[in-house]
């Protein structure tokens, strides 16, 4: 979708390390034609509080830092209050980032096919007219976290995550700004780093040799797991799931944030079928069958309905303790 493109440079100064452009950054502005929430569009980038590779800042500005096809890049977003978006990006990503944006923000996206099937899902949707799926168009930084994220608690992914990027990814272009925070925004590895990290530091970060070896096979192949991004949902889903160790919930946790793929519903998650159960059946014991027999009104748009199910905010009450978090790095 066509926005409005305004390229400029103004007076950053532009944050110096080793392995960044330290040009100015090129600027865009784009008007969607529809309510947008930045926040809610944005959110499922952020792997944890601390993601080395995004940044929430209170007055709604956001910070996305990548690695494109064009070399690392860090993008900052804000909306102003006439709806419009204002974007900035450096490095030698910045103009495919701009030129991206709007596919980002959900440009792609179509919620006018979401036919809302039951009252609670229609009242989210409702209450929250601002929300697109977005597109990023790069399958690897979501595919890597996603493998972290397997059979472990969220706080043990993200701080694997943290570790592997801080230590072995780079700083990224860009100011010296406090949206850096104390430690700076960090792109994530390359394929070739990725590929010489030792069995030390994947220790040393929590991460168990299933997973790493799965990230390992990931990035011999990272190219042609990266052409999954401009696939249909079927193909994508095969594509990446040649690779031994990436299931169903992994290359559906990805392709929802590459492709915005509105019907990749996540198979095999510990929680999500529950809360699905729950939700539209009050039964909070569903399992994944239960779940996709639920969903099935909402063919080809699944996705969405479990991101408004989720945002409803109609959550079976925790009865069991939380999972006891492993750390193999003491082992």
């Amino acid at each position: 979708m066509a926005g409005r493109f305004v390229p400029r440079t103004t007076a950053v100064p532009p944050r110096q390390a080793a392995g960044t452009d330290a040009s100015a950054p090129h600027t865009r502005t784009w008007t969607p034609p529809w309510p947008l929430d930045l926040r809610l569009v944005l959110s499922p980038l952020r792997r944890g509080p601390a993601d080395p590779c995004f940044r929430a800042l209170p007055d709604g500005t956001f910070w996305r830092a990548t690695r494109t096809p064009a070399g690392p890049g860090t993008l900052r977003v804000s909306g102003s209050r006439d709806g419009g978006v204002s974007a900035a990006a450096w490095g030698p990503g910045a103009q495919w980032l701009l030129d991206r944006l709007p596919a980002l923000l959900g440009a792609d996206d179509t919620p006018e096919d979401f036919r809302p099937r039951h009252r609670l899902v229609a009242a989210a949707q409702h209450r929250r007219p601002g929300l697109r799926l977005l597109r990023t168009g790069l399958v690897m930084e979501s595919l890597i976290p996603s493998i972290l994220e397997q059979k472990v608690t969220t706080d043990e992914a993200y701080r694997a995550w943290r570790l592997l990027v801080r230590t072995h990814g780079t700083p990224a272009p860009g100011p010296e700004d406090a949206a850096f925070g104390a430690y700076g925004l960090h792109v994530m590895p390359d394929a070739r780093t990725w590929s010489m990290i030792p069995s030390w530091e994947w220790h040393r970060a929590g991460v168990d040799s299933k997973r790493s070896d799965t990230v390992l096979r990931a990035v011999r192949v990272a190219r042609r797991m990266e052409e999954a991004a401009s696939m249909e949902l079927p193909d994508a889903m095969a594509r990446l799931q040649l690779i031994p160790g990436i299931g169903p919930w992994t290359a559906a946790e990805t392709l929802q944030r590459s492709n915005g793929a509105a019907d990749a519903v996540t198979v095999g998650d510990y929680h999500l079928p529950g809360i699905v159960g729950h939700a539209l059946a009050g039964n909070r014991h569903a399992g994944d069958e239960e779940m996709l027999e639920l969903l099935t009104p909402y063919e080809g748009q699944r996705h969405r309905a479990t991101r408004l199910i989720l945002l409803s905010g109609h959550v079976p009450a925790r009865r069991a303790p939380r999972m006891t978090p492993g750390d193999i790095a003491r082992l």
